[in-house]
Protein backbone atom coordinates (compact mmCIF):
# COMPACT_ATOMS: atom_id res chain seq x y z
CA UNK A 1 0.00 0.00 0.00
CA UNK A 2 1.10 3.60 -0.88
CA UNK A 3 2.91 4.99 2.30
CA UNK A 4 0.15 7.94 2.15
CA UNK A 5 -2.33 5.83 2.64
CA UNK A 6 -1.35 3.14 5.24
CA UNK A 7 -3.02 3.11 8.39
CA UNK A 8 -0.84 5.30 10.88
CA UNK A 9 0.90 3.25 14.22
CA UNK A 10 3.20 5.85 15.44
CA UNK A 11 1.93 8.32 18.27
CA UNK A 12 1.89 11.98 16.99
CA UNK A 13 4.94 14.19 19.04
CA UNK A 14 3.13 17.29 20.89
CA UNK A 15 5.13 19.51 18.29
CA UNK A 16 3.18 18.36 15.67
CA UNK A 17 -0.36 18.74 17.33
CA UNK A 18 0.64 22.17 18.34
CA UNK A 19 0.83 23.25 15.19
CA UNK A 20 -2.32 21.28 13.99
CA UNK A 21 -3.98 23.14 16.86
CA UNK A 22 -2.76 26.37 15.84
CA UNK A 23 -4.07 25.75 12.41
CA UNK A 24 -7.25 25.08 13.04
CA UNK A 25 -7.69 27.87 15.82
CA UNK A 26 -6.97 29.92 13.28
CA UNK A 27 -9.15 28.47 10.73
CA UNK A 28 -12.21 28.73 13.50
CA UNK A 29 -11.24 32.32 14.18
CA UNK A 30 -11.93 32.97 11.00
CA UNK A 31 -15.25 31.15 10.45
CA UNK A 32 -16.63 32.51 13.88
CA UNK A 33 -15.63 35.87 14.94
CA UNK A 34 -17.46 36.83 11.62
CA UNK A 35 -20.60 34.77 12.37
CA UNK A 36 -21.03 35.32 15.81
CA UNK A 37 -20.42 39.48 15.93
CA UNK A 38 -18.70 41.01 12.66
CA UNK A 39 -21.34 39.76 10.43
CA UNK A 40 -24.59 40.31 12.57
CA UNK A 41 -23.06 44.12 13.30
CA UNK A 42 -22.80 44.51 9.58
CA UNK A 43 -26.00 43.21 8.75
CA UNK A 44 -27.62 45.98 11.20
CA UNK A 45 -25.42 48.85 9.86
CA UNK A 46 -27.04 47.92 6.94
CA UNK A 47 -30.38 47.47 7.20
CA UNK A 48 -31.42 47.78 10.84
CA UNK A 49 -34.70 46.87 10.49
CA UNK A 50 -34.29 43.65 8.58
CA UNK A 51 -30.65 42.61 10.28
CA UNK A 52 -32.11 38.83 10.52
CA UNK A 53 -33.02 38.68 7.12
CA UNK A 54 -29.44 39.96 6.34
CA UNK A 55 -27.45 37.78 8.25
CA UNK A 56 -29.45 34.74 7.22
CA UNK A 57 -28.84 35.48 3.66
CA UNK A 58 -25.51 35.78 4.07
CA UNK A 59 -24.43 32.81 6.00
CA UNK A 60 -27.30 30.67 3.83
CA UNK A 61 -25.44 31.30 0.67
CA UNK A 62 -21.99 31.05 2.27
CA UNK A 63 -22.98 28.01 3.65
CA UNK A 64 -24.45 26.45 0.54
CA UNK A 65 -21.05 27.20 -0.92
CA UNK A 66 -19.09 25.46 1.45
CA UNK A 67 -21.42 22.23 0.57
CA UNK A 68 -19.81 22.00 -2.90
CA UNK A 69 -16.03 23.41 -1.40
CA UNK A 70 -15.33 21.22 1.19
CA UNK A 71 -15.80 17.37 -0.63
CA UNK A 72 -14.33 19.12 -3.72
CA UNK A 73 -11.08 20.60 -2.29
CA UNK A 74 -10.94 16.94 -0.39
CA UNK A 75 -11.20 15.04 -3.87
CA UNK A 76 -8.42 17.12 -5.04
CA UNK A 77 -6.50 16.73 -2.59
CA UNK A 78 -6.75 13.01 -2.25
CA UNK A 79 -5.03 12.74 -5.42
CA UNK A 80 -2.70 15.86 -5.80
CA UNK A 81 0.98 15.09 -6.83
CA UNK A 82 3.37 17.88 -6.28
CA UNK A 83 7.04 18.29 -4.53
CA UNK A 84 5.20 20.07 -1.60
CA UNK A 85 2.72 16.67 -0.88
CA UNK A 86 -0.90 16.33 -1.63
CA UNK A 87 -2.53 18.22 1.42
CA UNK A 88 -0.34 21.60 2.31
CA UNK A 89 -0.86 23.30 -1.32
CA UNK A 90 -4.81 23.08 -0.86
CA UNK A 91 -4.50 24.18 2.94
CA UNK A 92 -2.43 26.98 1.75
CA UNK A 93 -4.36 27.89 -0.63
CA UNK A 94 -7.29 27.87 0.95
CA UNK A 95 -6.21 30.45 3.98
CA UNK A 96 -5.76 32.56 0.94
CA UNK A 97 -8.69 32.73 -0.45
CA UNK A 98 -10.44 32.97 3.26
CA UNK A 99 -8.42 35.81 4.06
CA UNK A 100 -8.62 37.78 0.61
CA UNK A 101 -12.89 37.15 1.44
CA UNK A 102 -12.51 38.17 5.39
CA UNK A 103 -10.15 41.73 3.87
CA UNK A 104 -13.02 42.48 1.26
CA UNK A 105 -15.36 42.20 3.62
CA UNK A 106 -14.01 45.05 5.71
CA UNK A 107 -15.05 47.42 3.04
CA UNK A 108 -18.66 45.86 2.16
CA UNK A 109 -21.27 48.13 2.03
CA UNK A 110 -23.80 46.36 0.68
CA UNK A 111 -25.72 43.14 0.72
CA UNK A 112 -24.32 41.50 -2.42
CA UNK A 113 -20.92 42.52 -1.27
CA UNK A 114 -21.24 40.77 1.64
CA UNK A 115 -22.67 38.00 -0.26
CA UNK A 116 -19.69 37.43 -2.82
CA UNK A 117 -17.04 38.03 0.01
CA UNK A 118 -18.53 35.69 2.42
CA UNK A 119 -18.69 33.48 -0.01
CA UNK A 120 -14.53 33.58 -0.70
CA UNK A 121 -14.47 33.21 2.84
CA UNK A 122 -16.33 29.63 2.83
CA UNK A 123 -14.72 28.33 -0.01
CA UNK A 124 -11.26 29.00 1.42
CA UNK A 125 -11.53 27.80 4.98
CA UNK A 126 -13.92 25.01 4.29
CA UNK A 127 -10.68 24.07 1.87
CA UNK A 128 -8.45 24.34 4.77
CA UNK A 129 -10.93 22.24 6.70
CA UNK A 130 -11.14 19.52 4.10
CA UNK A 131 -7.39 19.20 4.26
CA UNK A 132 -7.01 19.39 8.03
CA UNK A 133 -8.74 16.90 9.22
CA UNK A 134 -7.66 14.63 6.96
CA UNK A 135 -4.33 15.15 9.11
CA UNK A 136 -5.93 13.02 11.64
CA UNK A 137 -6.35 9.72 9.56
CA UNK A 138 -3.33 10.64 7.59
CA UNK A 139 -1.12 10.86 10.98
CA UNK A 140 -3.00 9.66 13.79
CA UNK A 141 -3.55 6.13 15.37
CA UNK A 142 -6.74 5.02 16.13
CA UNK A 143 -5.94 4.99 20.24
CA UNK A 144 -4.70 8.23 20.16
CA UNK A 145 -7.71 10.20 17.79
CA UNK A 146 -9.71 10.65 20.72
CA UNK A 147 -7.10 12.90 22.36
CA UNK A 148 -6.38 14.80 19.10
CA UNK A 149 -9.67 15.10 18.49
CA UNK A 150 -10.19 16.71 21.75
CA UNK A 151 -7.38 19.46 21.12
CA UNK A 152 -8.90 20.01 17.27
CA UNK A 153 -12.69 20.81 20.02
CA UNK A 154 -10.87 23.23 22.11
CA UNK A 155 -9.22 25.06 19.34
CA UNK A 156 -12.82 25.24 17.53
CA UNK A 157 -13.69 26.92 21.10
CA UNK A 158 -10.65 29.29 21.33
CA UNK A 159 -10.94 30.42 17.83
CA UNK A 160 -14.74 31.14 18.88
CA UNK A 161 -14.23 32.69 22.06
CA UNK A 162 -10.87 34.72 21.00
CA UNK A 163 -12.06 35.42 18.03
CA UNK A 164 -15.12 37.59 19.81
CA UNK A 165 -12.62 39.05 21.91
CA UNK A 166 -10.60 40.04 19.74
CA UNK A 167 -13.35 41.69 17.26
CA UNK A 168 -15.19 43.19 20.35
CA UNK A 169 -12.24 44.34 23.21
CA UNK A 170 -9.03 44.19 20.98
CA UNK A 171 -10.56 45.89 17.59
CA UNK A 172 -13.75 47.09 18.00
CA UNK A 173 -13.22 48.89 14.36
CA UNK A 174 -15.33 46.69 12.35
CA UNK A 175 -12.84 46.61 8.93
CA UNK A 176 -10.18 46.31 11.51
CA UNK A 177 -11.60 43.07 13.43
CA UNK A 178 -11.80 41.59 9.62
CA UNK A 179 -8.60 42.47 8.63
CA UNK A 180 -7.28 40.81 12.24
CA UNK A 181 -9.20 38.15 11.51
CA UNK A 182 -7.19 37.18 7.83
CA UNK A 183 -4.12 37.86 9.61
CA UNK A 184 -4.71 34.83 12.07
CA UNK A 185 -5.73 32.53 9.20
CA UNK A 186 -2.92 33.01 7.66
CA UNK A 187 -0.32 32.97 10.21
CA UNK A 188 -2.13 29.61 11.62
CA UNK A 189 -1.74 27.75 7.82
CA UNK A 190 1.45 28.87 6.66
CA UNK A 191 3.31 27.53 10.40
CA UNK A 192 1.43 24.21 10.13
CA UNK A 193 2.49 23.65 5.96
CA UNK A 194 6.12 24.83 6.56
CA UNK A 195 7.22 22.81 9.90
CA UNK A 196 4.81 19.53 9.63
CA UNK A 197 5.69 17.08 6.66
CA UNK A 198 2.97 15.69 4.16
CA UNK A 199 3.36 12.35 1.83
CA UNK A 200 3.32 12.30 -1.42
CA UNK A 201 0.61 9.95 -2.88
CA UNK A 202 0.93 8.07 -6.00
CA UNK A 203 -2.87 7.60 -7.32
CA UNK A 204 -3.90 7.80 -10.83
CA UNK A 205 -5.96 11.16 -12.26
CA UNK A 206 -9.45 10.21 -12.97
CA UNK A 207 -11.51 11.45 -15.24
CA UNK A 208 -13.66 14.37 -14.47
CA UNK A 209 -16.78 12.25 -14.87
CA UNK A 210 -15.35 9.09 -12.22
CA UNK A 211 -14.20 12.20 -9.95
CA UNK A 212 -17.44 13.31 -9.63
CA UNK A 213 -19.20 10.01 -9.15
CA UNK A 214 -16.93 9.74 -6.26
CA UNK A 215 -18.03 12.42 -4.31
CA UNK A 216 -21.20 9.83 -3.50
CA UNK A 217 -20.91 7.14 -1.12
CA UNK A 218 -23.99 5.07 -0.81
CA UNK A 219 -25.94 4.62 2.49
CA UNK A 220 -26.32 0.96 1.42
CA UNK A 221 -23.53 0.04 1.01
CA UNK A 222 -21.68 2.15 4.24
CA UNK A 223 -24.38 2.39 6.27
CA UNK A 224 -22.36 3.02 9.34
CA UNK A 225 -20.72 6.15 7.43
CA UNK A 226 -24.38 7.32 6.54
CA UNK A 227 -25.89 7.28 10.62
CA UNK A 228 -22.51 8.61 11.76
CA UNK A 229 -23.04 11.44 9.59
CA UNK A 230 -26.45 11.80 10.04
CA UNK A 231 -25.77 12.02 13.64
CA UNK A 232 -22.82 14.33 13.35
CA UNK A 233 -25.34 16.89 10.67
CA UNK A 234 -28.11 16.98 13.67
CA UNK A 235 -25.41 18.03 16.75
CA UNK A 236 -24.59 20.43 13.97
CA UNK A 237 -27.99 21.93 13.43
CA UNK A 238 -29.06 21.50 17.41
CA UNK A 239 -25.57 23.83 18.07
CA UNK A 240 -26.81 26.29 15.51
CA UNK A 241 -30.06 27.03 16.34
CA UNK A 242 -28.50 27.36 19.81
CA UNK A 243 -25.80 29.28 19.15
CA UNK A 244 -26.25 31.47 16.11
CA UNK A 245 -29.16 33.97 16.85
CA UNK A 246 -27.29 34.66 21.18
CA UNK A 247 -26.14 38.23 20.36
CA UNK A 248 -30.28 38.66 19.48
CA UNK A 249 -31.40 36.59 22.16
CA UNK A 250 -29.79 38.40 24.94
CA UNK A 251 -30.75 42.17 23.38
CA UNK A 252 -34.63 41.20 22.36
CA UNK A 253 -35.47 38.23 24.72
CA UNK A 254 -32.54 38.19 27.85
CA UNK A 255 -32.81 41.96 27.62
CA UNK A 256 -29.47 42.15 28.45
CA UNK A 257 -28.11 45.73 29.44
CA UNK A 258 -24.46 45.19 27.27
CA UNK A 259 -24.67 42.33 24.61
CA UNK A 260 -21.73 42.27 23.83
CA UNK A 261 -20.76 41.98 27.11
CA UNK A 262 -22.98 38.90 27.88
CA UNK A 263 -21.88 37.47 24.67
CA UNK A 264 -18.25 37.34 25.83
CA UNK A 265 -19.08 35.89 29.61
CA UNK A 266 -21.24 33.36 27.97
CA UNK A 267 -18.40 32.21 25.49
CA UNK A 268 -15.91 32.37 28.38
CA UNK A 269 -18.09 30.24 30.57
CA UNK A 270 -18.83 27.32 27.64
CA UNK A 271 -14.63 27.68 26.35
CA UNK A 272 -14.17 26.67 30.15
CA UNK A 273 -16.59 23.82 30.01
CA UNK A 274 -15.63 22.47 26.48
CA UNK A 275 -11.65 22.24 27.55
CA UNK A 276 -12.43 20.19 30.73
CA UNK A 277 -15.28 17.90 28.30
CA UNK A 278 -12.77 17.82 25.82
CA UNK A 279 -9.70 16.39 27.27
CA UNK A 280 -11.29 13.94 30.24
CA UNK A 281 -13.25 12.52 27.47
CA UNK A 282 -10.88 11.86 24.73
CA UNK A 283 -8.60 10.34 27.16
CA UNK A 284 -11.38 8.46 29.11
CA UNK A 285 -12.29 7.36 24.79
CA UNK A 286 -9.56 6.44 23.80
CA UNK A 287 -8.20 4.28 27.11
CA UNK A 288 -11.79 2.35 26.91
CA UNK A 289 -12.05 2.12 23.14
CA UNK A 290 -15.76 2.99 23.69
CA UNK A 291 -17.14 6.11 21.31
CA UNK A 292 -20.80 5.43 21.31
CA UNK A 293 -21.40 5.62 24.90
CA UNK A 294 -19.74 9.21 25.20
CA UNK A 295 -21.87 10.94 22.36
CA UNK A 296 -25.18 9.66 24.09
CA UNK A 297 -23.67 11.42 26.61
CA UNK A 298 -22.57 14.71 25.18
CA UNK A 299 -25.40 14.69 23.20
CA UNK A 300 -28.34 14.46 26.73
CA UNK A 301 -26.12 17.42 27.85
CA UNK A 302 -26.47 19.61 25.25
CA UNK A 303 -30.22 18.59 25.60
CA UNK A 304 -30.61 19.62 28.36
CA UNK A 305 -28.59 22.93 27.79
CA UNK A 306 -30.76 24.36 25.30
CA UNK A 307 -34.28 22.91 27.32
CA UNK A 308 -32.75 25.05 30.56
CA UNK A 309 -33.19 28.09 27.81
CA UNK A 310 -36.61 26.51 26.86
CA UNK A 311 -37.56 26.73 30.52
CA UNK A 312 -36.10 30.16 31.33
CA UNK A 313 -35.28 31.99 28.24
CA UNK A 314 -33.06 34.62 30.90
CA UNK A 315 -29.67 35.91 31.55
CA UNK A 316 -28.99 33.89 34.74
CA UNK A 317 -30.43 30.87 32.89
CA UNK A 318 -28.03 31.43 29.81
CA UNK A 319 -25.52 31.42 32.48
CA UNK A 320 -26.69 28.01 33.68
CA UNK A 321 -26.96 26.73 29.72
CA UNK A 322 -23.37 27.85 28.38
CA UNK A 323 -21.50 25.51 30.68
CA UNK A 324 -23.93 22.89 30.11
CA UNK A 325 -23.37 23.12 26.61
CA UNK A 326 -19.90 23.75 26.80
CA UNK A 327 -19.15 20.31 28.16
CA UNK A 328 -21.61 18.29 26.09
CA UNK A 329 -20.14 19.72 22.94
CA UNK A 330 -16.00 19.74 23.79
CA UNK A 331 -17.20 15.83 24.90
CA UNK A 332 -18.96 15.03 21.59
CA UNK A 333 -16.10 16.61 19.10
CA UNK A 334 -13.45 14.40 21.11
CA UNK A 335 -15.52 11.14 20.03
CA UNK A 336 -17.14 12.37 16.87
CA UNK A 337 -13.85 12.55 14.77
CA UNK A 338 -12.26 9.54 16.38
CA UNK A 339 -15.35 7.76 15.48
CA UNK A 340 -16.17 9.42 12.45
CA UNK A 341 -12.48 8.61 10.82
CA UNK A 342 -13.01 4.89 11.94
CA UNK A 343 -16.00 4.42 9.53
CA UNK A 344 -14.53 6.01 6.44
CA UNK A 345 -15.20 4.28 3.42
CA UNK A 346 -11.63 4.23 1.57
CA UNK A 347 -8.53 5.09 2.71
CA UNK A 348 -7.30 7.23 -0.93
CA UNK A 349 -10.63 9.00 -0.35
CA UNK A 350 -10.18 9.98 3.20
CA UNK A 351 -10.40 13.80 2.43
CA UNK A 352 -13.22 13.79 0.25
CA UNK A 353 -14.88 11.18 2.40
CA UNK A 354 -14.12 13.98 5.07
CA UNK A 355 -15.27 16.77 3.23
CA UNK A 356 -18.63 14.77 3.16
CA UNK A 357 -18.53 14.69 6.76
CA UNK A 358 -17.84 18.22 7.28
CA UNK A 359 -20.61 19.38 4.93
CA UNK A 360 -23.07 18.30 8.03
CA UNK A 361 -20.97 20.88 9.89
CA UNK A 362 -21.74 23.76 7.36
CA UNK A 363 -25.44 22.53 6.07
CA UNK A 364 -26.80 23.45 9.90
CA UNK A 365 -25.83 26.85 8.21
CA UNK A 366 -28.31 26.59 5.54
CA UNK A 367 -31.07 25.42 7.55
CA UNK A 368 -30.90 26.56 10.80
CA UNK A 369 -31.45 30.61 9.24
CA UNK A 370 -34.15 28.81 7.24
CA UNK A 371 -35.93 27.45 10.45
CA UNK A 372 -34.62 30.43 12.40
CA UNK A 373 -36.31 32.88 10.15
CA UNK A 374 -39.99 31.05 10.79
CA UNK A 375 -39.58 30.04 14.56
CA UNK A 376 -38.42 33.85 15.31
CA UNK A 377 -41.56 35.21 13.45
CA UNK A 378 -43.66 33.29 16.28
CA UNK A 379 -44.98 34.11 19.52
CA UNK A 380 -42.96 32.92 22.04
CA UNK A 381 -40.20 32.43 19.15
CA UNK A 382 -36.58 31.91 21.36
CA UNK A 383 -38.51 29.50 23.59
CA UNK A 384 -39.61 27.89 20.29
CA UNK A 385 -35.93 28.01 18.53
CA UNK A 386 -34.23 26.19 21.37
CA UNK A 387 -36.82 23.50 21.48
CA UNK A 388 -35.81 22.73 17.87
CA UNK A 389 -31.90 23.12 18.83
CA UNK A 390 -33.00 19.77 21.50
CA UNK A 391 -34.79 18.23 19.25
CA UNK A 392 -32.77 18.19 16.85
CA UNK A 393 -29.74 16.88 19.52
CA UNK A 394 -31.63 14.16 20.91
CA UNK A 395 -32.31 12.66 17.19
CA UNK A 396 -28.51 12.88 16.69
CA UNK A 397 -28.50 10.37 19.91
CA UNK A 398 -30.81 8.33 18.03
CA UNK A 399 -28.57 7.90 14.71
CA UNK A 400 -25.60 6.39 16.34
CA UNK A 401 -27.07 4.16 17.88
CA UNK A 402 -27.23 2.58 14.58
CA UNK A 403 -23.66 2.62 14.03
CA UNK A 404 -22.67 -0.84 14.26
CA UNK A 405 -18.53 -0.37 13.54
CA UNK A 406 -17.88 1.35 16.67
CA UNK A 407 -17.96 0.41 20.32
Amino acid sequence: MDTALAEPVRRVRPGWVALLFTANFGMWLGFYAPIQVLLPRQAELIDAAGKEMVFGLVTGVGAAVSLVANPAIGLASDRTRSRWGRRHPWTLAGAVVGAGGLVLLASAGSVPVMVVAWCLVQAGLNGMLATLTAALPDRVPVGQRAQIGGFVGISQMLGTVLGAVLVTVLISDLAGGYVACAVVVLLGAVAFVVRTPDDPVDLPVQPLRQAVGRLWVSPRRHPGFAWAWGCHFLVGLGNALGTLYLLFFLKDAARHPDPDTGLLVLMGCYGLALVAGSLVVGRLSDRSGQRRRYVLLSAGLMASAALVLVAWPTWPAALVAAPLLGVGFGAYWAVALAMLTQVLPAAEDRAKDLGLVNIANSLPQVVAPLLATGLLAAPGSYRLLFTASAAATLLAAACITRVRQVD
